[in-house]
């Protein structure tokens, strides 16, 4: 079992295997008969949502898997803001841009529940806080925000620290540099959320985690042996057994982790999570905590390696802090980086789909979606706008600084940790810790891709480098010149 783990980390899915370029081109621009989603209600003056099925039965999943943010510009330059695809034997309505991305979001008639996000992750992330709806998710993210003030943030800054500067000393000279981010953005969780070291069993948790967050976008959704589907129901359940396991010490504790924080959070109320929430919004934490920590540390990491005058730009700014292990107010003065995370947000959003389901009729700019329908929102789209961004491929972390602030051209231009009532709770802690990460980096190394290098993300479930970015650490010379 091992030896498969192994192979299935390090070799991408088919859906990244290299192919000639004209492959590529014909696939992507591949056209399929158009058709309605549905008629829309007479005399309403709506207009119907079109779009095509794809392949039978799986639609569009692998045009989305190989070519993630290109066939989300595809679809919204063929479609415009609202259309429909096939994909996973359903019918999804994509709502694409600024506008369309904010009438679901804001929600105003309560027409857009989250079981989009249960007809994926339910079995693996079952009663997550993304999964709740309504009044339900309110109560619960009320109690949840205990665990998210500043002063609980900068209690978990000071437990993440240590954890960080000695992860990054302990990393060999040639990593992939995404899977050593992984196992050190876990250590950090398994710290901070359960105040326990990362010790032996540890990869057996990280291995839980990557199995359950790969297992909703596969295509064979039963339990065959050694398919991602039975992969990742064995790894929610080793996750229940570790939480479980671990809940009635946490309970007896008055300790500053998260998992102690949750057990003990009270609501205005006094309303309290029980056991089965605890563990639920554990599972569920972790999980967003450290892969979306990982996908955001990573895509940083690669745009300093591409652009090295940033690098050293930010580089001076983190040796201006001194030795001491920075606070929030010192990570608050790391402006560049700032910049930086924020430009390798928008070019890579780390949850590049954000699903939904109609539950009456509703209407999107015009065009009618009937209730039952699924709902996608495309990040992707919002972040890549021309309308919103000057030449959006380019790395130019300046555009979210002032005077040109290209973020505020509208509220949902630039919306990677989503919005609305969902927003993600976590965005600070995230931030924080990935200002942290880099700023380790910094201090302590100095990084490097090959001329020409360039980076694919395979999208079979949340961004992951098809190859690990594998970079080249050296000492920071100017550390070096310090000692």
């Amino acid at each position: 079992m091992g030896g498969i783990v192994a192979i299935r980390d390090r070799v991408p899915p088919l859906t990244s295997i290299p192919l000639p370029k004209a492959v590529d081109r014909r696939w992507l621009g591949k056209r399929w008969p158009v058709r309605e989603l549905a008629a829309p209600p007479p005399g309403s003056g709506l207009k119907p949502v079109l779009g095509d099925a794809g392949l039978p039965v799986i639609g569009h999943a692998l045009d989305s898997m190989r070519f993630g943010v290109d066939f989300a510009l595809r679809q919204y330059e063929t479609y415009g803001p609202v259309s429909w695809m096939g994909s996973f034997g359903q019918r999804f309505v994509v709502l694409s841009g600024p506008e369309a991305t904010q009438a679901a979001l804001v929600n105003k008639d309560k027409a857009f529940s989250q079981e989009g996000w249960k007809f994926f992750i339910e079995r693996f992330f079952h009663r997550g806080l993304m999964l709740l709806d309504f009044e339900e998710h309110h109560v619960h993210r009320r109690i949840m925000q205990e665990a998210f003030t500043r002063d609980r943030l900068a209690g978990y800054a000071r437990q993440f620290g240590p954890v960080l500067r000695d992860g990054v000393a302990r990393w060999p000279e040639r990593p992939r540099l995404y899977w050593a981010l992984k196992q050190l953005t876990l250590d950090v969780a398994t710290r901070v959320f359960m105040a326990t070291p990362s010790g032996a069993g540890a990869a057996r948790i990280n291995r839980a985690f990557v199995d359950s967050v790969r297992a909703p976008t596969s295509l064979v959704r039963i339990p065959v042996p050694g398919g991602r589907w039975a992969a990742g129901l064995a790894g929610r359940r080793t996750l229940e057994r570790y939480f479980t396991e671990n809940l009635p010490a946490k309970r007896e504790s008055r300790g500053d982790d998260l998992f102690s924080v949750l057990c003990h959070a009270t609501g205005e109320d006094g309303e309290r999570f029980s056991d089965a929430d605890v563990v639920n919004h554990m599972i569920f934490l972790m999980m967003a905590a450290h892969d979306t920590t990982t996908i955001t540390s990573t895509a940083v990491a690669y745009h300093l390696a591409k652009h090295p005058e940033w690098q050293e730009r930010a580089r001076e700014e983190s040796l201006a802090l001194g030795d001491d292990l920075p606070d929030l107010a010192a990570l608050d003065r790391l402006e560049t980086l700032d910049l930086v995370i924020k430009e390798s947000l928008r070019l890579t959003a780390p949850v590049p789909s954000l699903p939904r389901k109609a539950v009456k009729d509703v209407a999107v700019l015009g065009h009618h979606i009937p209730a039952g329908t699924f709902v996608t929102i495309a990040p992707n789209t919002n972040h890549y706008s021309p309308e919103h961004w000057s030449d959006p491929r380019s790395f130019d972390p300046e555009r979210f600084a002032e005077p040109r602030r290209e973020d505020k051209s509208h509220r949902y231009a630039w919306m990677p940790f989503g919005g609305g009532a969902h927003k993600c709770i976590g965005l600070h802690f995230g931030m924080f810790e990935v200002k942290a990460l880099l700023h380790e980096m910094l201090r302590a190394r100095r990084w490097s891709v090959p001329d020409g290098y360039r980076m694919r993300w395979d999208y079979v479930s949340l961004p992951v480098p098809v190859d690990g970015l594998p970079v080249r650490l050296e000492p920071s010379r100017n550390r070096a010149n310090k000692a």
